[in-house]
């Protein structure tokens, strides 16, 4: 049905940016503070983010008719926090449009199409399954921290799955919220009701700038946020317009840095919540989902300012928890179908569990070294053979 239809695209939207917003704006407020910002820029640079990354949505998920969600770089914050000392807030605005243009000649010339094509699609598979693994085991880590509110949760998922699974998810969310809230977990906050507004900052260009924040920034996006946002859409069986997608990522990113948009790149972990089953069972009309994302991201944004305080009453646990469940199901098929051929078994296990570590080598993390030990493990194996 039509209404079904609707409310579940809206639902699924909704916890996607959700999550998003509320388990990183903590990420993006202490950036901004380690760059010499205050409050006021950390809501500029959500207000920008939340603009572009909702036009974006909607309109590639529009044109494709695929959900694409477009997200900010999670993994790119975190990089911001540590590799931004002593670099000045406009060499880092700087440093931001330079990763920008390096996304943008990927997306124009096609290099990074050309690469994922030839990466096995069972090997893609499993290294998404390791990025999202960990969030499946969260759940239950943070059991440990708010026993009721988790298992609450959990139960709530398991009989709303059995008896109501298209509106699981809003089961799970309006039980988790309520049981924080009885007990103690959300607390009542005063931050007032107040709009964000545009501040630019001037990019000042320098080499410290370029090499501590510009290519760092831009081989974690494209390493641990736009090559898993591949990997989840082939999972689901779409054709992601790869470079498309990273063009109009890249130029959005360069117009938008000097007013903090940082980093653009595909979702990969909140996009799956808007592919699944639960949605829609006719997998082309599972777009209204992202577009429905697309409407909150530019909500968010506009009440950034308001909505940082707000967030900030929401326990980890709840967020993480609800991130977790939400990707159940997705977990289970990445797993099931990088194990599909018999040919690739031993890679995939390999990519899964690098992918899944907690590896950081040479400034790289784990997601990108995954992929490389499974494509070195099936060049070995079938040299061997």
């Amino acid at each position: 049905m039509l209404v079904n239809r609707v409310l579940n695209s809206v639902i699924a939207g909704f916890v996607a940016v959700l999550i998003g917003f509320a388990s990183t704006i903590a990420l993006i407020y202490q950036t901004v503070i380690n760059l010499g910002g205050d409050a006021n820029l950390a809501a500029s640079w959500l207000l920008v983010l939340g603009l572009s990354l909702g036009i974006t949505s909607i309109g590639l998920s529009f044109f494709y008719r695929i959900p694409i969600l477009i997200a900010w770089s999670t993994p790119g914050a975190a990089l911001l926090i540590s590799n931004a000392q002593g670099v000045s807030i406009n060499e880092a605005i700087a440093g931001f449009m330079f990763s920008a243009v390096l996304i943008l000649l990927c997306g124009v010339t096609g290099w990074f199409e050309k690469l994922m094509n030839k990466i096995p699609f069972q090997l893609a598979t499993a290294m998404l399954g390791g990025v999202l693994v960990n969030f499946g085991i969260g759940v239950f880590n943070h059991m440990n921290e708010a026993p009721f509110l988790i298992f609450s949760m959990f139960m709530v998922y398991l009989v709303s799955k059995r008896f109501f699974p298209k509106y699981s998810m809003i089961f799970v969310l309006a039980v988790g919220v309520l049981v924080a809230w009885q007990t103690g977990l959300i607390l009542p906050t005063n931050t007032q009701f107040t709009v964000a507004e545009f501040s630019y900052t001037a990019p000042e260009l320098s080499l410290e700038g370029i090499l501590s924040v510009g290519i760092p920034l831009f081989i974690v996006t494209m390493a641990a946020q736009n090559l898993p946002g591949i990997a989840v859409l082939k999972a689901h069986g779409y054709k992601a317009p790869v470079s498309a997608t990273l063009t109009v990522t890249g130029a959005t990113n360069l117009v938008t840095a000097p007013f903090g948009g940082y980093a653009l790149n595909l979702a990969a972990i909140t996009a799956a919540i808007c592919m699944t089953e639960e949605i829609d069972k006719d997998p082309q009309k599972r777009y209204w989902a992202a577009m429905a994302g697309g409407v909150f991201y530019i909500l968010m944004g506009f009440f950034s300012g308001y909505l940082i305080g707000v967030f900030s009453t929401f326990p980890s646990a709840l967020i993480f928890a609800l991130a977790g469940i939400a990707l159940f199901t997705t977990i289970s098929n990445s797993i099931q179908q990088s194990l599909s051929d018999t040919k690739y078994v031993e890679a995939s296990m390999i990519t899964f569990l690098v992918t899944a570590s907690d590896l950081m080598m040479l400034g790289i993390s784990s997601v990108l070294w995954g992929l490389i030990a499974g494509i070195l493990t099936l060049f070995i194996m079938k040299k061997r053979e």
